[in-house]
């Protein structure tokens, strides 16, 4: 947001204005016609500033040649370019000699930049974002370049600090927490730093050594001393440095090892708060970055934290405490509604979040916001709200700290400043101003409620008042049996008696009976809101059944509770989705980090677009380091579980029909592969160098992934395989140009390998896909990965029809576009030949009879007649007659058949529109290519639902007879039998 144009000047101010002028005029004595130099809307503005600003009046009397520099060199009309205020400090440092004079220095050109600052925060050519990177920027410099130039003289007194591992000079690493860290200071903020250095050892160069603690505990006071010291010219920044380990008791600094080792053991909730924002400020920026990355497992947990809610919660109820003690409820920072809410909110999604969605490991809050829109976290108009609100909250905070230049956040109880901060709002009046701060405070509580409010409290807290209240005593055994068991019953349930066990033997299980305390609270918490969802249910034994293993599953891991507890909407999709799919409850249970996917109903039930989907992952792993393999593995399959419930998800909910189902699961598996397959060529390449062409260029990576069957048929399922073949275009006998070279098919060979055990290797979160290399050529006797040419004169030379057949359905996945092109062209080639269609029938048939007699139900096997099917008990969806094999068939055979003379028909590899070509192609009529399309959809869509149930693709005898003959009638006149 951006303030109206400053009001015009109160009556009451103008007597400030009028003196500041008179005072100014006359402390320029010999400098009076510069100021009459100055453009009148110039003027103008120092009389509106000064009179808003005790700050700009008294140091523009105090040196007003400072004023008059700065119009000057134009600094208070324009933005300063990034970089500019480090060089005019770095310039202003360069023939310093003297410690006081650096101090001198340094506050002299901090006074300078605070008025250009101010004057253009109040005069509206700066908005927030400038007016805070300023003053960050100005924070940097400082500590920067007043830290390089207090280490060089103290290593010239004690010595260069000497690490005891490494051998190498050591320097301080300072870091900037909170506003600071996130280029977010305003305009009176004390800096919050922590001193690290990387490790121990001792001084070399001087008559006394120093261990190495000592050395940078003394730079760090003298560091502190530049900064912080109040002289005749103020102050640089005020330095805080209780965010420490230890707080104030603690030493002032710290080797990585104390800090890595202090953070893992006793590091507090409201200590990973502070570290969210933690930034490399001073001194040794490759160092620091390393330390980042050493803490920031305590900042992000891997797994979902919703304890951090309980923590910030906690938090606010120990601020909100002090706030009332110390009657500060006027605290636009800490008040109700106040700047800190809005931080809290963002972080309680950092927190909760950060570990797993890097996205939100980032800084400055707007940036913060913006990413929990677009992550689907809160919808747009919340975010536009809380943004809008938090930029007033912290323009009013500016105006309150214009003023003096003092750090405070209070508002002010004098008609005078009253009416200074709403001219710089630009109100007309202090009613008017306060009635919108108002406005913006209740609308910030509000939010803040929404997420970090007790769920309980609206219901009135306690625990008849909380959710699910009533079935505390049942849960806690303050019911016998039989009470229980009338309770369970009149609430629904079918079989009370077998929900009372399972309760029981939850609460007396070995998981919970080792939880602890806090655990322990939080399942006490969860169940009665559990159960008292699961009563509306529709069949409450049946979600009991299946959400129980996944609480005794998690039992030992309270967070997820929290979760739950803290989203009754997470709650009731879980009840919903468990209900509805033991397929869903089993993959929530083996895999709780799923739940995370129940937060957000609108993103649960919209899985991504292909592109979309792609774009995400390769997002999430580009923020991985490149040499983490573990961490890709799990980033992988995360991805995967996620957006396969969400696929499920939609589904079970009927927002995604089966065909697009199809689609989904098919570009999930298509984004994976082409991520693996980048990873893999990564690791290998790094490992033996890149392989060659057959005219001596590098490939890049001149390799692709065919898939066969339903993932190239675009009809992959809920757990299907990968039916996978690997084909590259390399010199099979060239040798790889690395430090450890192979031959093109060693490597080809190598990289089909690894990426065979990053698909299949199983983690903590299982394995990505099971994957079936037997079409290829060869079989299993085969190599891992052909050739394109030896593919080619497989096919065409030895390949069986029902490898043909199976061809109809491959197709690229990813890999090289030129390799995919020629693989293409040789598959149409191969598809298009004469064949001798008596022979190709009789094989056809031969295989299909095979098929049913191993795989078919028996009553069925055989296949004869059109209506042998009736009187069996069961229908294997796939393999029996009339089922999905034999449309599968149908279609290949026709596609063998007369591709040769309609090349269209293997233009696709998808049945459904193979039959379209079909039809269009007049090889088979309207009618009978619709029966063939509706019955295939049909099988499909109930196999669907046999895989949520957990069930074999086998339904009952009775169903499917008119597809089923159908079906056969059409497999008989095509001359299949």
């Amino acid at each position: 947001m951006s303030l109206p144009p400053l009001a015009a000047l109160p009556a009451n101010l103008q007597p400030s204005a009028d003196r500041a002028l008179f005072t100014f005029r006359s402390a320029l004595a010999e400098h009076d016609q510069a100021f009459a130099d100055w453009p009148d809307e110039r003027q103008e503005a120092f009389a509106r500033v000064a009179a808003a600003s005790d700050f700009v009046a008294e140091q523009s009397q105090r040196d007003p040649a400072m004023l008059l520099a700065l119009a000057a060199s134009g600094e208070l009309e324009r933005s300063l370019a990034s970089g500019e205020l480090r060089a005019q400090v770095a310039e202003l440092l360069e023939d310093c000699t003297e410690e006081d004079d650096l101090g001198r220095r340094l506050r002299r050109y901090r006074n300078r930049q605070q008025l250009r600052i101010i004057w253009r925060d109040l005069t509206r050519q700066a908005d927030l974002a400038e007016t805070c990177r300023d003053l960050s920027d100005l924070a940097d410099a400082s500590i920067d370049l007043a830290y390089h130039w207090l280490y060089s003289r103290h290593c010239a007194q004690f010595g260069t600090p000497i690490g005891h591992r490494s051998g190498q000079p050591q320097h301080l690493v300072v870091l900037g927490m909170g506003k600071l860290g996130a280029f977010e200071l305003n305009l009176s903020s004390d800096i919050d730093l922590i001193f690290g250095y990387p490790e121990g050892g001792e001084t070399e160069g001087a008559k006394r050594a120093l261990d190495n603690q000592e050395f940078f505990t003394r730079l760090g006071q003298r560091l502190i001393k530049a900064l912080d010291a109040i002289t005749v010219d103020g102050f640089v920044f005020r330095v805080d440095m209780r965010l420490r380990p230890y707080g104030s008791s603690g030493p002032l600094v710290f080797s990585f090892n104390a800090l890595e080792q202090y953070y893992q053991d006793q590091g507090r909730d409201w200590e990973r708060y502070a570290m969210i924002k933690a930034r490399v400020v001073g001194g040794d920026q490759a160092a620091g970055a390393q330390l980042l990355q050493m803490l920031r497992p305590f900042v992000y947990r891997r797994y979902l934290d919703f304890s951090a809610i309980e923590a910030l919660r906690s938090m606010k109820q120990l601020i909100q405490q002090e706030v009332r003690r110390k009657g500060m409820t006027e605290n636009v920072k800490l008040g109700s509604g106040g700047i800190r809410e809005v931080e809290f909110i963002a972080q309680a999604f950092q927190l909760i979040h950060g570990g797993r969605d890097l996205s939100l490991q980032q800084r400055p809050l707007l940036k913060v916001l913006d990413t929990l829109e677009g992550q689907g976290y809160l919808p747009p108009p919340v975010v536009a709200e809380m943004k809008e609100g938090y930029e007033f909250l912290r323009y009013t905070e500016h105006a309150l700290q214009a003023i003096a230049d003092r750090q405070t956040q209070m508002l002010p109880d004098s008609d005078l400043d009253r009416a200074r901060v709403a001219f710089i709002m630009g109100f007309d009046d202090w009613a008017a101003f306060h009635e919108r701060l108002m406005h913006w405070r209740g609308r910030v509580e509000w939010h803040f409620q929404q997420v970090i409010a007790d769920p309980d409290e609206e219901e009135g807290g306690g625990s008849e008042g909380c959710i699910g209240g009533e079935w505390l005593p049942l849960w806690e055994e303050a019911l016998d049996e039989e009470s229980a068991c009338r309770q369970l019953g009149e609430s629904g349930f079918a079989e009370p008696a077998v929900a009372w066990r399972r309760l029981t033997d939850l609460r007396n299980g070995p998981q919970v009976r080792a939880m602890q305390r806090l655990g322990r609270e939080r399942l006490d918490a969860f169940i009665p809101r559990l159960l008292n969802l699961t009563a509306e249910h529709r069949n409450p034994d049946l979600v009991l059944e299946r959400v129980l293993p996944m609480v005794e599953k998690v039992a030992r891991r309270s967070a997820y509770l929290v979760l739950l507890t803290e989203n009754p909407g997470a709650l009731q999709r879980l009840i919903e989705l468990c209900g509805a799919s033991p397929w869903i409850a089993e993959q929530i249970t083996r895999f709780p980090l799923l739940l995370d996917e129940l937060l957000n109903e609108g993103r649960l039930y919209r899985p991504p677009l292909a592109p979309e989907l792609a774009a995400e992952l390769r997002e999430r792993l580009t923020r991985i380091p490149e040499d983490d393999l573990e961490q890709q593995m799990e980033a992988l399959r995360h991805f995967k579980l996620a957006h396969s419930l969400r696929v499920a998800a939609s589904e079970i909910a009927g927002t995604l029909p089966l065909m697009k189902v199809s689609d989904y699961l098919t570009w999930l598996a298509e984004a994976i592969l082409d991520q693996v397959l980048a990873l893999t060529w990564r690791q290998t390449v790094a490992k033996y160098g890149t392989p060659k062409r057959a005219d001596g260029s590098l490939c890049d990576p001149d390799f692709v992934i065919v898939g066969y069957g339903k993932v190239g048929g675009l009809e992959f399922g809920h757990g299907s395989d990968l039916d996978l073949v690997f084909i590259h275009d390399g010199d099979p006998q060239a040798e790889t140009d690395g430090a450890k070279p192979i031959d093109g098919a060693q490597f080809f060979t190598r990289l089909g390998q690894r990426i065979i055990h990053l698909l299949t290797t199983q983690t903590t979160s299982g394995a990505l896909y099971e994957v079936d290399m037997r079409l290829r050529p060869s079989g299993a006797a085969g190599l891992l990965v052909s050739s394109l040419g030896a593919f080619q004169r497989y096919q065409e030379n030895e390949a069986w029809t029902w490898e043909h057949q199976a061809l109809v359905r491959a197709r690229v996945l990813v890999g090289s576009p030129r390799v995919a092109s020629a693989f293409e062209q040789v598959r149409l080639a191969v598809l298009g030949r004469e064949r001798d269609l008596d022979k190709l029938r009789a094989e056809v048939s031969e295989m299909r009879a095979k098929m049913r007699g191993n795989l078919g139900t028996r009553e069925t096997a055989a296949g004869s007649g059109p209506n042998a099917f009736e009187a069996a008990a069961s229908f294997d969806l796939k393999q029996d007659a009339g089922g999905i094999v034999d449309i599968e068939f149908m279609v290949q055979y026709a596609a063998l058949a007369w591709s040769r003379q309609h090349p269209s028909l293997v233009r696709y590899t998808d049945n459904i529109r193979i039959l379209d070509g079909l039809e269009q192609a007049s090889l088979l009529a309207g009618d009978e290519v619709r029966l063939l399309q509706e019955a295939y959809k049909a099988y499909r869509s109930a196999a669907h639902r046999q895989a949520l149930q957990k069930q074999p693709g086998v339904v009952s005898g009775d169903q499917f007879h008119a597809e089923r003959r159908g079906v056969m009638r059409i497999w008989r006149e095509l001359g299949l039998n």
